[in-house]
């Protein structure tokens, strides 16, 4: 059996090396069709396109990415194809909890934000968007969601997406990338969301960079309808807006999720879909690295910027905004 795998993908060798001996490691930019034509299966993330350029005419019958997220893959020409592909929903979550945390609290301490009362419009709740909103609710704040799809199934709770412009005081991203069909969100905040904005709200993006459309959050910016604005994903990584970059409050690259938990939970779960899918008996026992498994130690239980502050992300990606995808790839894995 062969394996192709992207070299960011971390705690995994281990386990691969027990299933097979011919693993082939690469950037994921650079897996491309010669590398994968005699591979059984691919264990990537969101930087390689897995579509029918790259996969036809290959032996690939299984697709793990390490990744919440699956729109780097063509989904439908695999389902045609009969390659099956798996994903790590939830896997990030405490992760992106974090980020936002993080995020509240510097608004809180720089821009005097008052949390308790607050409304918080959370779009997409899924295992990401619920882990906000019960973040938001021990924050004292109160919400509102949209997820139409959820909605649509019976599940009650929800409102429109023209309320939560009109009524939040923090408007936070959590929705999937889809870019046709009826529940699309390819530039769901566009010109006329951010035009339906009433209460200049801090708008936050930890989903996918197309959700919010580049051109109409920095009108919005200029023109105060966004009090301030926080991105981590960004339209056309690795180049990414410079303008945006300069008029955020926070601006990272597409870290948010980036915790040694957070990971591990996504190599465990790409792992236990390989194994499953090729009927294989192996026993993955991972666990975090000694030196990661200590306990942050704060004079504040309730600091959490002790932990982690994204402005000194931001202030990395500010420097050097040309090595986007060598800081992502390199970032060193923060303790959730």
């Amino acid at each position: 059996m062969k394996i192709v795998v992207d070299n960011k993908i971390p705690y995994i060798r281990e386990t691969l090396a027990k299933i097979t001996d011919n693993v082939v490691y690469m950037s994921g930019n650079e897996i491309n069709s010669e590398t994968v034509k005699d591979a059984d299966a691919l264990i990537t993330r969101t930087r390689t396109r897995c579509d029918r350029q790259l996969l036809e005419g290959s032996r690939v019958k299984f697709i793990g990415t390490a990744t919440i997220g699956f729109d780097h893959i063509d989904t439908e020409f695999c389902n045609k194809a009969g390659i099956v592909w798996k994903n790590c929903p939830g896997c990030n979550a405490g992760a992106v909890e974090q980020y936002v945390h993080a995020v509240l609290t510097l608004l809180k301490e720089e821009k005097g934000l008052k949390l308790e009362n607050a409304c918080m419009g959370i779009v997409g709740v899924g295992h990401v968007g619920s882990r906000i909103m019960s973040l938001a609710k021990k924050l004292g704040m109160k919400i509102m969601l949209n997820d139409p799809p959820r909605k649509d199934n019976g599940e009650s709770g929800f409102v429109d997406l023209d309320t939560i412009a009109a009524e939040c005081d923090v408007i936070t991203f959590h929705t999937p990338l889809i870019k046709e069909g009826k529940y699309k969100t390819f530039h769901l905040a566009d010109k006329d969301f951010f035009a339906s904005l009433r209460k200049k709200p801090v708008v936050i993006n930890t989903s996918r960079g197309e959700v919010v459309d580049t051109s109409a959050i920095l009108d919005a910016i200029n023109e105060k309808r966004v009090s301030e604005a926080i991105i981590d994903v960004w339209e056309n990584e690795p180049h990414i807006n410079l303008d945006l970059l300069h008029k955020v409050y926070v601006g990272t690259p597409h870290i948010a999720g980036y915790s040694s938990d957070g990971k591990l939970n996504a190599t465990i779960m790409t792992l236990k879909s390989l194994c499953e899918f090729f009927h294989l008996d192996v026993d993955i026992n991972l666990s975090l690295d000694e030196d990661l498994k200590e306990e942050n130690i704060i004079d504040n239980k309730d600091d959490i910027l002790s932990c982690y502050n994204p402005k000194n992300d931001y202030s990395v990606l500010l420097s050097h905004p040309e090595d986007f995808e060598k800081i992502r790839g390199n970032y060193k894995l923060r303790k959730e």
